[in-house]
C-alpha cells in the first residue's frame, strides 16, 4: 500500500476489512497476542484506537468483539486479549492462514502530552494493551505505574522496561513488585501538577486514580472500557456519564479528558 493511498482514505471513515491471520500466541497464561493483516486498504491506527474484531465463522456470536490496538508495525495489527468468555475463547483456536471480519480502527487516540508536562500512566491488568503503543511511542519519557491482582495476569513487563522512563509494578498479592494497588503507587510516586497523567484499566481503579488526580490538579486522559455492540455509536450501549451527560465509549471515546467523565 502507497502512502498515497492511504492518505486517499478521509480520516473519520469507518472501515470495514477481512483480515489474515498472521499469528495467535499465548504470552501468559490464557492471554495471547494476535496478529493480523488487512486484505484491503485501511488506515493506520494510532495509540488508544480499537477494532472491532468477528471471533466466529458463523452467526453464532453474531456481534463482533472490541479489541484495542496492542502494536502495529509494517500494516501489520497486534491486539493483546484474556480468555474470560465465549468471544475470547473461540478467537483462541483461531489458526493462522484464516480470515477474520473486522472494522476499524475505531475511536479517538490519546493525545500527546503538552509541552513541559512529564507524562505518567496508570495501568491495571489486560489494560496495558492500550497504553503499549502509546508508552512505545514516547521513547522512553513516560514514567509506568502498572498493577494486578497478581505476576499470572502481568504481561509484557520485559518489554516495558525496555520503552519506559521509569517502571513501578504492584500486585495485590505481593507477587510482582510491591504489595500495593496502582492509586497507592501513584501517590507514593509523587503524582502532582508537572505531570499530564494517562490512565487505563478496571472501573475501580479508575475511579480511585481520577479522584487521586483531581486533588492534585493533575490534568489528563481516561480510556474506559465498556461492552460495545456495534462499535460505531448507533446502538448507544457502551453510553457512559459525563458532566455534559451521557457520551457513547466507541463514538466520543474511548479516550476522555480526566474530567470529562463521571465514574
Amino acid at each position: 500500500m502507497s502512502p498515497s493511498s492511504r492518505a486517499s482514505i478521509p480520516r473519520g471513515a469507518v472501515r470495514s476489512f477481512g483480515a489474515r491471520v498472521l499469528d495467535n500466541s499465548e504470552v501468559k497464561k490464557d492471554t495471547y497476542v494476535l496478529r493480523f493483516f488487512p486484505l484491503a486498504e485501511t488506515l493506520p491506527p494510532r495509540p488508544g484506537q480499537f477494532y472491532m474484531v468477528g471471533v466466529g465463522t458463523g452467526l453464532e456470536p453474531l456481534l463482533k468483539r472490541p479489541f484495542c490496538m496492542f502494536d502495529h508495525e509494517e500494516g501489520r495489527v497486534h491486539i493483546l486479549y484474556r480468555v474470560r468468555g465465549r468471544g475470547t475463547e473461540l478467537l483462541r483456536r483461531v489458526r493462522p492462514g484464516e480470515t477474520l471480519a473486522v472494522l476499524g480502527p475505531l475511536g479517538n487516540a490519546y493525545p500527546l502530552p503538552p509541552r513541559g508536562k512529564t507524562p505518567v500512566v496508570a495501568a491495571g491488568g489486560t489494560a496495558i494493551a492500550s497504553v503499549f503503543p502509546l508508552i512505545k511511542h514516547l521513547k522512553g519519557k513516560a514514567a509506568v505505574i502498572y498493577g494486578a491482582r497478581t505476576v499470572e495476569e502481568m504481561v509484557m513487563m520485559e518489554e516495558l522496561e525496555g520503552i519506559a522512563r521509569r517502571l513501578v509494578l504492584c500486585t495485590e498479592d505481593g507477587t510482582c513488585g510491591s504489595a500495593a494497588m496502582v492509586p497507592g503507587m501513584l501517590d507514593e510516586f509523587g503524582l502532582g501538577p508537572e505531570h499530564f497523567l494517562y490512565v487505563c484499566g478496571p472501573r475501580g481503579m479508575a475511579r480511585a486514580v481520577l479522584r487521586l488526580a483531581a486533588e492534585r490538579s493533575v490534568k489528563g486522559v481516561v480510556s474506559l472500557e465498556e461492552f460495545m455492540a456495534c462499535g460505531i455509536g448507533a446502538c448507544m450501549g457502551c453510553a457512559v456519564r459525563t458532566p455534559g451527560g451521557y457520551r457513547r465509549v466507541c463514538k466520543e471515546g474511548p479516550v476522555f479528558k480526566l474530567d470529562g467523565v463521571v465514574l
